[in-house]
């Protein structure tokens, strides 16, 4: 593994074949797209062989996903995972970043692959802008291994920028919400205010925000 840049890191595995000796399916999925607060990331998996276990992440336990988020890294042909800020969510909208972020991890990928699966109905303008073939899958997470992957690191990675983020903000308890808009969440933004990680473009952080301002 090596860092490529702040928004994506990128691993691949050893002895590794190139795309013209043998077909290359690449799945992609994203995790955050709900929160109020942090980054939304994205995971570009290349599978060379079965992987037992595999799942949609969200069916998984934290310990399972985090089991099977190294065994993917160490064993998959290639892999990376890739982010779009809070301030790229908050200027584009959390769809477009979360399409950001899912191009930047198939553009991180070492290897470049025949064709790209991407969870859910939409397929990212960037991924059609740099000539990559593909098409999206709905519930692709449950259906396609190499998404099932990405489902995987992606969420993993997620949790773990949120557990960055409680000990930045311990008060705001993002260890336990993660980011979502529980109750214990909503109360401490009331008690608070919004962080930096906030997302303002999102209900009720941008009433509060609002509020904030006139103040």
């Amino acid at each position: 593994m090596r860092m490529v840049d702040d928004l994506f890191v990128q691993g691949v595995c050893q002895g590794a074949r190139s795309p013209d000796q043998a077909q290359c399916l690449c799945g992609v999925d994203e995790a955050g797209r709900g929160p109020l607060a942090g980054a939304v990331f994205a995971a570009a998996v290349i599978l060379d062989k079965p992987i037992t276990g595999l799942a949609d992440s969200k069916k998984l336990s934290a310990k399972t996903r985090e089991r099977l988020s190294e065994q993917i890294k160490c064993e998959a042909r290639a892999w990376c995972i890739a982010s779009a800020s809070v301030a790229e969510i908050d200027t584009f909208n959390i769809l477009q970043a979360s399409m950001l972020a899912m191009t930047r991890a198939v553009q991180g990928l070492s290897i470049y692959p025949d064709w790209v699966w991407v969870d859910g109905n939409h397929f990212p303008k960037g991924l059609l802008a740099a000539q990559y073939s593909g098409g999206a899958m709905i519930q692709g997470d449950a259906k396609e291994p190499a998404i099932s992957a990405a489902s995987i690191l992606a969420k993993v990675a997620r949790d773990a920028d949120c557990l960055r983020l409680d000990a930045l903000y311990p008060e705001y308890g993002f260890a336990q919400h993660k980011g979502y808009p529980t109750a214990a969440h909503l109360r401490a933004l009331q008690l608070h205010g919004a962080t930096p990680e906030h997302r303002v473009s999102f209900a009720p952080v941008k009433t509060l925000h609002f509020r904030t301002q006139k103040a």
